[in-house]
């Protein structure tokens, strides 16, 4: 048992690499910034982003400082179960690449609001952006900044959240506000690098402190280091497992902006998938590298006030002199790319969704004007949000309770509008309006008056199910005409089995089908070996 580390600071090595870390990457972005002529370059890097740098920025803008201190806490106080998320993402991927992403990136859109309007009508997009915004804002830019000043106020215990936050949001809001997604992509594909590294080091560290694999394993209890969790378990229960899940990481991996825009940028079909199918194999390790050595941590530090606190002990506590330093500019790395990322996402959805919908005739220097200045208010709100997550139990069930209420109807809209033609516009404004209202009902009846003690996994089917039956039942009671823009925005027998021809031409190991097949082994392989 190791007590929670007193020490305060680094020292002077582990500064410099720190100081060193930041000026090269913000120099990085400058450098990339200075070629941002169009909308299409400043929101979507001009559509020419191959795999290597999709996968690697989608795995930087997802492994933020957020997932880093909310899985490890996670494991520490509900064992691995947290993991279910992770592997969940590798098949979602999968769903995504063979079901909706030909639909989306022929489209041609700069958004996934967009994408809905092109489906539904203009009133769902704003629907859809208005809320993507403000799970980007509160939840995924203000978590990780909340998440990385917790690491950073160890190290400088004097100063305040709030001012640990500003540094780190006006580190990653240089380059992103200057250069837009371009930069944001280069930077990520370091970050993901330093990321991984990062991890791996105090992976092995954190098992090496509890005496190695063995005697982790012996010593751990064993329902705190399996997948399956029986159906009342607070943290991943099997029945949530198997349906609120999914749920989420659809909305998160297939629809979710700061995320998709990634995958949008591709210069073609071929490299958007490669670049999806690589984050599904990269999010396999991460039990090992972030959510194990969150397990380790309940027998190094037993007694640690709230969960949060874990990897950030792990840090400054078990690390040696001059190797936190990496590790501390890792953990940078994570809160910056989430930050840039999701700013990047909120600045093109006021632009694109909003502003330029309103005002088609601006040109484009006023367009990409009005983007950095949505991007830069996008940051100022979440930097005052941050410190209010200190109130909170913990981030990681904040994150994922929040979504469970808000997100069912995009879901529903997504799902039902690829696989039913019969989809209508006046069906999803009654999924949004109703649903919505449903969703926030549970909330307060659940999370806050305590009326049902519902698990937030078992409320997101719950409310999929009713909004799914509001969308069929109104579309089916007010139809209305089927364009030939429509119909293409469907999933089709017929274009899979015409591109089944093509692929039919390529070696087995550039066919994204057969990647498919190899990443699903891989993720069963780890399920049962863990289950």
């Amino acid at each position: 048992m190791i007590d929670l580390p007193s020490r305060a600071g680094l020292a002077a090595a582990d500064w410099l690499v720190v100081a060193g870390y930041l000026v090269a990457l913000v120099t990085i972005g400058l450098v990339v910034s200075r070629r941002h002529g169009s909308p299409e370059d400043y929101f979507l890097a001009s559509r020419d982003s191959r795999w290597p740098t999709i996968g690697l920025a989608l795995i930087a803008s997802n492994i933020s400082s957020t997932a880093l201190v909310g899985l490890a806490g996670a494991a520490y106080g509900f064992g691995i179960a947290v993991y279910n998320y992770e592997w969940v993402a590798a098949v979602i991927l999968v769903f995504f690449c063979v079901f909706l992403l030909p639909q989306v990136l022929a489209s041609r859109v700069f958004t996934m609001p967009q994408f809905l309007e092109q489906r539904y009508d203009a009133r769902v997009r704003i629907w859809f952006a208005v809320l993507t915004l403000f799970l980007n804002i509160f939840v995924d830019a203000a978590g990780a900044l909340y998440s990385g000043a917790l690491v950073c106020r160890l190290l400088i215990p004097a100063a305040p959240l709030w001012l640990l936050s500003l540094l780190l949001a006006c580190a990653a809001g240089i380059y992103t506000i200057a250069g837009g997604l371009r930069a944001v992509l280069r930077t990520e594909v370091v970050q993901a690098a330093v990321l991984i590294a990062g991890a791996a080091i105090i992976s092995w560290c954190a098992f090496d402190a509890v005496g190695g694999w063995h005697a982790f394993m012996r010593r751990a209890d064993p329902a705190a280091v399996s997948l399956i969790r029986p159906i009342g378990d607070p943290g991943v229960p099997w029945l949530g497992l198997l349906f609120g899940v999914p749920l989420l990481g659809f909305y998160y991996w297939c629809t979710n902006q700061f995320i998709v825009q990634r995958i949008l940028s591709a210069r073609d079909l071929d490299h958007g998938r490669s670049g999806a199918l690589l984050a599904g194999l990269l999010k396999l390790p991460v039990l090992f590298l972030m959510v194990l050595p969150g397990a380790c941590a309940v027998f190094l530090f037993p007694r640690l006030p709230r969960p949060d606190l874990v990897y950030p002990a792990l840090i400054v506590g078990i690390l040696p002199v001059g190797v936190a330093g990496f590790l501390v500019a890792g953990f940078i790395a994570a809160t910056m790319s989430s930050v840039a990322s999701t700013l990047n996402s909120a600045g093109t959805m006021i632009t694109m969704d909003l502003v330029h919908r309103l005002r088609p005739e601006l040109g484009d220097r006023r367009v990409v004007a009005i983007g950095r200045a949505s991007t830069a208010a996008c940051l100022a709100i979440a930097l005052l949000w941050a410190p209010q997550l200190e109130r909170l139990p913990s981030l990681w069930q904040y994150l994922q309770a929040v979504l469970a209420y808000a997100v069912p109807p995009i879901v529903a809209l997504f799902l039902v509008g690829l696989f039913w033609r019969g989809a209508n516009a006046t069906g999803a404004r009654a999924t949004l309006l109703f649903g919505s209202l449903c969703g926030f009902g549970l909330f307060l009846a659940n999370a806050v008056f305590d009326v049902t003690h519902l698990h937030f996994l078992y409320a997101a089917p719950i409310l999929f199910v009713i909004d799914v039956a509001i969308l069929v039942t109104v579309s089916r009671a007010w139809p209305s005409p089927r364009t030939a823009a429509v119909e293409l925005l469907h999933w089709s027998r017929q274009a899979f089995a015409l591109e089944s021809t093509r692929l039919d031409r390529l070696p087995p190991w550039r066919n994204y089908r057969y990647q498919a097949v190899v990443l699903l082994a891989l993720t069963a392989w780890v399920v049962i070996t863990f289950r």
